[in-house]
């Protein structure tokens, strides 16, 4: 498919019909990966042990992981839409296959693994593509609003997606959720196909750059030397350590030890959510903000103090309010730092570019999972949050300590 042409755009991004369609593209593959999960877990609970659907819903981590560096030279190489279409083909299929087998007999667990592979697999070119897709769809200047258009697509996916799983595991079993999975990635092909693109001297030339062993290394190198990316990712990196620990595995065993219960974790993570959505909804409106490299470095400090003190709130009401803060602040800094490499990368490496954002950020993080949940067992919440803030706030004072970063600002 070759890519079109487009003049440069005039139109503001949330008015700007082809950066819509992308939209409504990414939010309905979105969708269709929240029931997929849902799906996933509930038919693998279901046909196996509990030590057995974890394996399955763990599948997909490692080739996600190992395969996300080569999946940014397939983005860069090919073109991200090409990918993204390709991409989004190939898990609408597979969800759909994997409903039928499960609607026309009974197979067990392998299907169901399989699958778990074949997303992993998938998302490790995804994810790389996705991230490189906005910048061939409009200027510069509007590639942070984009960033938090993106936030908010995600945001209500996750909110969604979830209830319209449960109703059609309710309606039709496991076969209905992964069918409906498959139906809501399937939207995302016709607008994907519609959206224009600008094309890159890369784009429809595969090999003529090199072998991709080389292309990966001028990636690598690339952003190894640039004077914002290299730090930039540092700051990720460490943010996301720092964070995701706390508020995956950390948040259940703090509510179990609280006796907030399952629906008081919901309400923790729903607060969580509508402060992350506010700070998308904040850069939508807005477009940009000023000395975002700043911004970036004083949100992630000041959220690692909020994400500290949720072990020691006093109740439940006061842990809501405490989250709503920590997603306020946490999603401000992240659509900053995902605005940055949007706007500081060169397109023709966007691809690499984020998927080594997305290793540091999926691909290696959750890796502290496990660490914490040992943790808050041999020392309780109270120390081990305080210490994945303390690896959190690090990754503020990088972003405050390089001048180049700390000065860095989203183009007007």
């Amino acid at each position: 498919m070759t890519a079109t042409l487009v003049p440069p755009a005039t139109a503001q991004a949330h008015r700007d019909p082809n950066v819509l369609r992308w939209l409504g593209a990414y939010t309905s593959s979105m969708l269709g990966d929240s029931v997929y999960y849902l799906a996933l877990s509930w038919a693998a609970v279901q046909a196996g042990s509990p030590t057995q659907a974890g394996l399955v819903m763990s599948a997909s981590a490692l080739p996600r992981a190992v395969l996300m560096l080569g999946g940014g030279v397939v983005a860069d190489r090919f073109g991200p839409r090409r990918v993204v279409l390709g991409s989004d083909a190939v898990r609408c299929a597979a969800a759909l296959a994997v409903a039928a087998l499960l609607f026309l007999t009974s197979p067990g667990l392998w299907p169901l693994a399989v699958l778990a592979l074949v997303f992993g697999t998938v998302d490790a070119v995804f994810m790389p593509a996705v991230g490189a897709l906005p910048a061939r769809l409009t200027e510069k200047g509007q590639l942070a609003r984009v960033q938090g258009m993106r936030g908010l697509a995600i945001r209500f996916a996750s909110v969604v997606g979830a209830p319209l799983g449960g109703l059609a595991v309710a309606l039709g079993g496991a076969p209905a959720a992964f069918a409906l999975a498959g139906l809501l990635i399937a939207v995302s092909l016709p607008l994907l196909t519609s959206v224009r693109v600008r094309a890159l001297p890369q784009d429809g030339t595969p090999g003529t750059a090199g072998t991709a062993w080389s292309d990966l290394r001028a990636g690598l190198r690339y952003i190894r030397g640039h004077r914002v990316l290299a730090p930039l990712m540092v700051a990720i990196a460490l943010g996301d350590l720092g964070f995701v620990g706390p508020l995956n595995v950390g948040l259940t065993l703090l509510a179990d030890r609280r006796g907030w219960g399952a629906a008081g974790m919901g309400w923790v993570l729903a607060g969580f959510g509508a402060g992350a959505g506010a700070a998308s909804l904040l850069l939508t409106v807005r477009g940009r903000l000023p000395r975002a490299g700043l911004v970036a470095g004083y949100a992630i400090i000041a959220g690692c103090v909020a994400i500290g003190a949720l072990a020691y709130v006093p109740g439940l009401v006061t842990a809501v309010a405490t989250a709503v803060l920590v997603g306020l602040l946490t999603g401000l800094s992240g659509a900053m730092c995902g605005a940055l490499l949007q706007t500081q990368a060169d397109p023709a490496y966007l691809g690499r570019v984020t998927s080594v954002s997305s290793l540091v950020s999926l691909g290696l993080t959750p890796l502290s999972m496990p660490f914490a949940a040992a943790a808050i067992g041999t020392w309780g919440p109270g120390p081990v949050f305080v210490a994945s803030a303390v690896v959190c706030g690090l990754g503020g004072a990088v972003a405050l300590a390089v001048p180049a970063l700390r000065r860095a600002e989203l183009p007007g």
